[in-house]
């Protein structure tokens, strides 16, 4: 058996939104509750900009971002939509980059890590919204999504990476390990009659992601190699699917390093891939278990009874041939889902649950 031991068990990070407006707020319970993988809040109270997908959608010349609106621009002019192909060709990560404008939250958490004390960092996490969610959320003068446009989902799959590969590139310079979601919640409709996309061009799609992200970042780093003193650091591509899905989409892909579920609602779901969940411990996948539920959280949610269900779906994988090691050591804890809608102080108890739930699982004896 040759897997690989990433040793990232039990430590806890979020999905991404807050429903802070401000973001030092947000950022105090960041530090505060997930020190060990903090990650950029997404603020999309804040502004109409910081949601989830006016938030990625800067330079892209067909879409328009208002003060109340985001929609299609069918009058985009050609000198635009060429100088956002020749960007694109030319595979610009920085000419993609998120402004203060679209994620105030981003640059106050770059800030934050300049003024820290950085030794108890293990990774640095950061996500973007994945293409199927982002194309199925903007239809064209017709009426019909950008998902079904052959033309405007290739250059919304090529934006999507760069930007992605641009925010890892930005992180790099702390010298810590980087962890980039795919934020893809539409894939949780995927098989309905509702979503009318098939499983290959899912796949090829996820595939064109992650490899042309990874392309990206292994140039950048290639391009370090002259200066003694940079650091390469490992860089991790997830996937977060917050619904059921056919999750063998996620564990057939090479370069997906991270599948990240709701395992307070989907648990069992998931645990019907089993076979295909030990293929992909054993090249190194990591499982993020999002085992602290954020539409169904009450203050009778205690850590105590999600230990007790995460241990369950552990013995299940365990009964299904997947050995201890792998499943526990290549584990990351998280809320369900993002907690844009939720109000700060629910926020603050589903986060102090999440922490003792990674405090207890970290320190459980095996």
């Amino acid at each position: 058996m040759n897997s690989k031991i990433r040793s990232i068990k039990g430590l806890a990070t979020g999905i991404g939104s807050l429903p802070h407006t401000d973001a030092e707020a947000a950022l105090d319970l960041i530090f505060k509750y997930t020190p060990h993988i903090p990650f950029w809040p997404q603020l999309p109270k804040r502004d109409i900009r910081e949601r989830m997908v006016a938030q990625f959608s800067e330079v892209l010349p067909f879409i328009k971002v208002t003060e109340k609106d985001i929609y299609f621009n069918p009058e985009v002019k050609q000198k635009e939509l060429e100088k956002f192909y020749e960007r694109i060709i030319a595979e610009d990560e920085d000419y993609f980059k998120v402004s203060e404008d679209f994620a105030l939250g981003l640059h106050k958490f770059y800030q934050r890590l300049e003024k820290s004390d950085l030794s108890h960092i293990e990774y640095i996490k950061c996500q973007i919204t994945g293409p199927f969610t982002f194309a199925a959320s903007i239809n064209d003068e017709n009426g019909r999504a950008l998902l079904h446009n052959p033309e405007f989902m290739e250059a919304i799959t090529k934006s999507i990476y760069l930007k992605a590969a641009w925010q890892a590139k930005h992180f790099s310079k702390f010298g810590k390990k980087i962890i980039l979601f795919y934020d893809e919640p539409y894939l949780g409709c995927f098989g309905s009659a509702y979503t009318p996309i098939d499983r290959k061009e899912v796949v090829n799609s996820l595939t064109e992601s992650a490899e042309g992200f990874k392309q990206v970042v292994e140039r950048y780093f290639t391009t370090l190699t002259r200066d003694p003193a940079s650091t390469k650091v490992e860089v991790l591509f997830g996937v977060h699917c917050c619904g059921n899905t056919d999750w063998s989409i996620f564990t057939e892909i090479p370069k997906i390093d991270i599948i990240s579920f709701d395992a307070y609602g989907f648990l069992d779901r998931v645990l019907l891939y089993a076979k295909e969940l030990l293929d992909f411990f054993e090249r190194g996948g990591v499982l993020a278990w999002g085992i602290v539920p954020t539409q169904a959280f009450t203050p009778e949610v205690k850590s105590s009874l999600l230990l007790q269900k995460l241990e369950q779906g552990l013995k299940l994988l365990l009964d299904k041939g997947i050995e201890q090691h792998l499943i526990r050591n290549n584990l990351i804890i998280t809320p369900s889902c993002g907690l844009g809608t939720l109000s700060c102080e629910t926020a603050d108890s589903i986060f102090r649950c999440l922490q003792d739930l990674s405090y207890n699982f970290k320190n459980k004896s095996i």
